[in-house]
């Protein structure tokens, strides 16, 4: 049995890799989206910079291994195979929950969930213990909830400490430098460069190297002695340092920006991502407690007395996963997914906003504009003009295909690191994650990034990832439990079986989105280069080749949809029926993606060219979703019905109404060619009146019909029917219109 479990502690060390490279992914947001949305580098330079902060950290690191040792549960109180449940429980659930949130695209803390999973875990065998003991033994006995609490109450903090000090900081600074941040750095640059840059060195001892291998008890406390000293040191150094490079033309931003982009790195490697080798190297230590005392006693009696005592970190454990979180950092696609959103929600201008509206937004920046209302009156007109002087944006200095500029990214990390490192300096359990998205979403609003356009989609993302926060803590406990309790009662076969498909998760995940990111690349590029090229004619070639492609795509989707739906109604397909209403409602949410960018895309080109296309792009764009909608109107009720059991269709209708699918397709196929080539559009339309007086023929047949009907059982299947053959007509007068708005389109 001893070599069982060797097996699954080798199983536990595989998941872990696992882990590490999925941590990395998430957590890569925190120390590239400054660097990364300011341009300050090119990415493979950040990324190499990043690598080395990472890779130092890890092997520095002495290792954050106690909440995963005696941090949650007290070991004294549960037995080898126990222990061996929870952490293998804690690994299945931690590998599924975080690849989900980079799949989405969400940065979450890495923190949160190891704690709640491990609270998870042991709140489901503490509680099978506490009934087999017969409340012997409490919760309280067995369960640290202190570690809990003050992980909740970090949340709370660095949400609300972040956003405020990132605005109000963000705003001072904006207001000395101006977007013109140059024009002024003569007379601030040794002051700002100074601040800084011991923001970012004090931020480095207290949080990025005060457990650090060789950081000794008293290189620490003579560190701690002579603290104030040391800062004023790195502040006056800098400062002049900093001064002296202005003067040589060199941009100190963006040496501040790579600074922090490092320490950042450096941090999470060794206080955060490390925690990830703390599961594995707890089940090993207590593998290695269990064979050299506990064989004689038996797996279900040793109890791991052990863990109590501080963990022992082998060096080559840590040099191991600072060699995984690089690979992870330099190869994961996802990693830049998360950094994607991040960037999204905090870019100065308008683009392609990632998330859609929701209520609690709106009544949000509702509220904000009538606050901001309230503000303005109360302030002197002076001074409210002043203040707008200085945040001209026609003076904006910003690299191309920036989403921001270096002197934003500069203050994120600063308040960021400042905060993290006053925090940690405290004992205030911020949490590194949250504070640095925090930051970044203060600063762009104080930079008045969330206009009255898109400030209701930021709005929206920042309560998404928020909620997802949340989410995770509730997720990561209650799966953790779950899986504990079924590894408890399954045994070796619950754990492998779990393990198993934990892996093909994974596998699938990655699959699905390596096709989801090929599909979204060749549209990314083209709405990237219509937001960043200066030429509005070029800008208008690529929005008019965009709506066009655009438009292409949803006649053949609407083309094969509407095909397959009335074959399968007509063969009372259940399945097919189902697929398609999920299909057709998610093409929806797509389109409406799709038209944000174009409506976007409208404010980059000329702007006597908009008006001239604004009408008929809107024509366009109106009557696309309208083919979408005409499908989607008829085939819930459609479904219902077969979902019923009621009568199929009659014969004599599935013949009628074959013949005028081929057709419907036909005028499909010679619209996607008048967008893509030439084609009689005359010609189009006279074939699109033909085929309505054709519809509304047969409709006018049917109506005869249901009236001479004796029979009242098919009454619903004719009345059903005829509502296909009106959405028919409607799909039919909607590619008239559509042709003509096109054809005005394309000769623009």
């Amino acid at each position: 049995m001893e070599y069982v479990y060797l097996g699954i502690l080798i199983f536990i060390f595989g998941l872990a890799i696992f882990d590490l490279i999925i941590g990395v992914s998430n957590d890569a947001v925190n120390f590239l989206n400054s660097a990364v949305g300011a341009k300050t580098a090119s990415f493979k330079v950040i990324l190499g910079l990043a690598a080395i902060g990472v890779f130092f950290g890890a092997a520095t690191s002495n290792g954050m291994m106690d909440v995963a040792r005696h941090g949650i549960f007290q070991p004294q109180h549960f037995t080898f195979v126990e222990i061996m449940c929870i952490l293998m429980a804690v690994m299945v659930t931690d590998v599924i929950l975080l690849d989900t949130f980079n799949s989405l695209g969400m940065p979450t803390s890495t923190t949160v969930s190891l704690v709640f999973e491990l609270l998870g875990g042991t709140v489901a065998l503490a509680m099978i213990k506490s009934i087999a003991s017969e409340g012997a033994l409490t919760f309280g006995e067995m369960i640290n909830t202190d570690k809990v609490l003050t992980v909740v109450l970090g949340i709370f903090l660095s949400i609300a400490i972040a956003f405020f000090f990132g605005l109000l900081i963000q705003w001072i600074t904006r207001v000395i430098f101006t977007f013109n941040y140059k024009r002024n750095l003569k007379w601030f640059a040794g002051i700002f460069g100074g601040i800084a840059t011991t923001a970012i060195i004090y931020f480095m001892l207290f949080k990025g190297l005060k457990d650090s291998s060789f950081m000794t008890p008293e290189n620490k406390q003579w560190i701690n002695e002579n603290t104030g000293q040391l800062l004023v040191y790195v502040f006056l150094g800098s400062g002049v340092l900093m001064q002296i490079l202005h003067w040589c033309k060199v941009n100190i931003f963006k040496i501040v920006v790579l600074m922090g982009t490092f320490s950042l790195a450096m941090a999470f490697a060794g206080n955060d991502l490390v925690n990830f080798i703390g599961i594995p190297l707890t089940g090993l230590a207590t593998y290695q407690d269990y064979m050299a005392n506990g064989q004689g006693v038996g797996m279900d009696v040793f109890t791991m007395d052990s863990l109590n005592g501080p963990a022992n970190t082998p060096i080559l454990f840590l040099l191991g996963a600072g060699v995984i979180m690089v690979f992870a950092l330099v190869t994961s696609k996802k990693a830049h997914n998360v950094i994607k959103t991040s960037v999204n929600l905090s870019k100065q201008d308008d683009g392609d906003e990632m998330f859609g509206t929701s209520s609690v937004a709106r009544r949000l920046v509702v509220t904000s504009n009538s606050f901001v209302n309230w503000i303005n009156k109360v302030t002197p007109e002076p001074v409210s003009h002043w203040v707008d002087k200085r945040f001209n944006k026609d003076e904006m200095i910003m690299e191309k295909g920036a989403a921001f500029d270096q002197l934003r990214a500069a203050i994120n990390l600063v308040v960021a690191a400042l905060l993290v490192a006053l925090g940690t300096s405290l004992k205030l359990p911020l949490s590194t994650t949250f504070v640095t998205f925090m930051v970044a979403m203060g600063t762009s609003l104080a930079d008045r990034a969330w206009n009255r356009e898109s400030a209701v989609f930021r709005v929206t993302g920042v309560v998404s990832v928020i909620g997802g926060w949340f989410i995770t803590a509730g997720a990561a406990f209650i799966i953790s439990f779950v899986v504990a309790i079924i590894m408890h009662y399954g045994g070796i076969i619950a754990m492998v079986a779990l393990a198993a498909i934990a892996i093909a998760i994974i596998i699938t995940s990655n699959i699905k989105f390596s096709k989801k990111s090929k599909e979204e690349k060749k549209d990314d590029k083209i709405f990237s280069e219509i937001l960043t090229t200066s030429d509005k004619q070029r800008a208008w070639e690529l929005l008019r080749g965009h709506v066009q492609n655009n438009i292409l795509t949803e006649l053949e989707f609407v083309e094969e949809s509407y095909t397959e739906f009335i074959e399968a109604f007509i063969e009372e397909d259940r399945r097919t029926l189902s697929r398609l209403h999920r299909t057709i409602r998610n093409e929806k949410e797509l389109f409406k993606t799709k038209r944000r960018k174009e409506i976007t895309g409208l404010k980059r080109i000329d702007p006597v060219m908009a008006v001239q296309a604004g009408t008929w792009f809107h024509i366009a764009t109106n009557n696309t979703s309208q083919l979408i909608y005409s499908i989607r109107r008829v085939i819930e009720p459609c479904k219902d019905h077969i979902d019923n059991n009621f009568n199929p269709l009659p014969q004599v209708c599935s013949d009628e109404i074959r013949p005028l699918v081929t057709k419907l397709v036909a005028l499909i196929e010679n619209e996607k060619n008048l967008i893509s080539s030439s084609v009689d559009i005359a010609l189009h339309l006279k074939e699109i009146s033909s085929y309505k007086k054709e519809v509304s023929a047969v409709m006018e047949a049917h109506l005869k019909r249901m009236s001479n009907e004796v029979d009242s059982t098919n009454l619903n299947i004719y009345i059903l029917y005829q509502s296909i053959l009106q959405e028919t007509w409607q799909m039919a007068d909607t590619l008239k219109h559509l042709a003509r708005a096109v054809d005005k389109l394309k000769n623009l």
